[in-house]
């Protein structure tokens, strides 16, 4: 049987598929260099879009900022146009008054400003000029600085026999280098009235916006002796209150008067004379609450000089601030009172102007608020607004004002400080002590620098800087002999140059701080009083301290 040959399989070449074709080796290769290029683009476009995700967010977070910044720019703006605004409605007021008092035959005169000297040991004596008088019925002394620029202003005082009446035995005659015009407004004053006194004083003219800022931080604490104040005691006056003084403050706008109030319910204007060697007083203003009759808490300057507000409680729905008008003549008319009421009881304890364009005060009281309070169209009109009542937690003790910035500083019993930024509306600054706060009081010359009173023995006084948070610069104070009590009527004063601080004291002492001093005891006291010292303050233009005491009697002190 024949059979087939047996066929065998052809040998496939290596690199020939087996139909006979050529395999193409590069094809996967170029597959997988494709496939892997392909992810590479994929990956880098990826990481570029991320970068450019990126970079918008930031772009975007960058013109939020820029909106935000104009946003605010535009609110301070609205607010400096506004207390534009307020100023003139203010000035062309004045005018119209002006204009009205002068058909009554009232006379403007000028008075004329001393170049202020910023430091209490370097203060250049000036001479005076002489200036003729103008009646003799009645004259009251005032001191006329050589170099002055001149200003118009006027002061009338009067005598009343019922709320506002002068003290006689105060007034002494005249010297060359002053004077005074008494003049009487016919159409208002009967035969049985006595005469007004518009009294030509020589101050100076205190602008908030002029102050500038000076770097006094980083000099606390900077010497290791203290540069003592030759501080002379002086004569003691009888300050013609008959219960415990309370406050006393300077004029914003005239130098030559201050005033004190006392637990007697009255307000006392007076004078200083012979630069400093004496002090006349001018009126006395009865300025009790209408309903509980009671004395102002705290008193408070206009900035304009032309008026004094006070505080009082807000229990039994009593009136809860009054202004004082120091150029209306009789008594019964010098005093109102605000009609708005916002806080809700206890106490107001204090009462603040703030230094920026805009006039506006600000209360702190008892109810733990604090409250702002912005001028409206008319006389007396004020309108109130609660910044926080919850931010505390206990009576609100000080208020005050930043100068650079709107923020309104508040201490309490509570141990918080807290600093409230108007155009944010939040608290901006928060820090908490380990004693209770009595008061605060920011530094004239140091926009950054304020000072809190607290009750810890020798460790009263504080210093803080805005710009720290929790941070405590200094603290100094003294030991009190006759009592270890820290009471909150105790209060301080910064001197005109930013680098000393008084205090008063339990003990009939002025004590003086100098923040440069590295100790945390008094650079000096200086004996004053027969009892305890309440206040010193220092006048702007004189070397002079004035100090009220419970001895009941005002201090003046020269500073040689």
């Amino acid at each position: 049987m024949n059979s087939l040959p047996v066929l065998k399989k052809p040998k496939v070449e290596e690199g020939e598929e087996p139909d006979g074709g050529m395999a193409r080796v590069g094809d996967h290769h170029e597959n997988g260099i494709a496939e892997n290029s392909d992810g590479n683009e994929e990956e880098e476009e990826e990481e570029v879009l991320v970068a450019l995700y990126e970079h918008r967010m930031k772009e975007l977070e960058h013109l939020r900022r820029r909106v935000a910044y104009y946003k605010s720019e535009l609110d301070q703006a609205q607010r400096r146009l506004e207390g534009t605004q307020s100023k003139l409605a203010r000035i062309r007021r004045k005018k119209s008054v002006s204009s009205s008092k002068n058909t009554l035959g009232d006379v403007i005169h000028d008075a004329k400003i001393e170049q202020r000297s910023i430091s209490p040991i370097q203060i250049r004596e000036d001479s005076s000029k002489n200036q003729p008088q103008s009646r003799p019925q009645l004259i009251i002394p005032a001191v006329t600085p050589k170099n002055s620029q001149p200003i118009k202003t006027m002061a009338s005082f009067t005598n009343d026999s019922k709320g506002s009446h002068a003290q006689s035995g105060m007034l002494v005659p005249s010297p060359p280098n002053s004077t005074i015009k008494v003049k009487g407004d016919k159409s208002h004053r009967t035969p049985s009235e006595p005469e007004v006194t518009e009294v030509q004083t020589k101050g100076t003219k205190r602008k908030f916006e002029q102050k500038e800022h000076k770097e006094l931080i980083p000099l606390i604490r900077s010497c290791s002796s203290p540069c003592t104040v030759r501080c002379q005691t002086g004569c003691l006056i009888s300050s013609q209150h008959k219960r415990k003084l309370r406050s006393l403050l300077c004029c914003p706008t005239n130098d030559q008067l201050f005033v004190t109030s006392a637990l007697d319910g009255l307000i006392n204007l007076w004078q200083v004379q012979a630069r400093g060697s004496s002090a006349s007083l001018l009126s006395s203003t009865e300025s009790l609450s209408p309903k509980q009759r009671r004395w102002p808490e705290d008193i408070a300057w206009h900035p304009e000089g032309s008026s004094i507000f006070s505080v009082y409680s807000a229990d039994g729905g009593d009136s809860q601030i009054s202004v004082l008008n120091l150029n209306k003549t009789k008594g019964a008319t010098r005093v109102s009172f605000l009609e708005q009421k916002p806080h809700t009881k206890g106490i107001i304890n204090s009462i603040v102007f703030m230094p920026w364009d805009q006039v506006c005060f600000i209360t702190g009281g008892s109810d733990h608020a604090v409250v702002l309070w912005t001028e409206k169209e008319g006389e007396n009109s004020w309108k109130p607004k609660a910044i926080h009542r919850s931010l505390h937690s206990s009576a609100v003790m000080g208020v005050a004002g930043m100068q650079q910035k709107q923020i309104v500083l508040s201490v309490g019993a509570d141990k918080r400080i807290i600093g409230f930024d108007l155009l944010a509306g939040r608290a901006d600054y928060k820090h908490q002590i380990e004693s209770k706060c009595m008061s605060i009081l920011p530094n004239p010359c140091d926009f950054n620098l304020f000072m809190v009173q607290t009750g810890a023995p020798g460790r009263q006084l504080r210093l803080f800087d805005i710009r720290l948070r929790q941070t405590e610069i200094h603290a100094f104070g003294w030991k009190q002999e006759s009592s270890e009590s820290q009471s909150a009527l105790i209060n301080q004063a910064w001197s005109p140059d930013g680098l000393y601080v008084t205090s008063g004291s339990a003990d009939p002492v002025i004590h003086i701080f100098d923040i440069r001093y590295n100790a945390h005891i008094p650079s000096q006291s200086v004996k004053a009083h027969q009892k305890r010292v309440f206040k010193a303050v220092w006048h702007h233009s004189l070397p002079l301290l004035i100090s009220i005491s419970s001895d009941l009697n005002v201090g003046l002190h020269k500073i040689m």
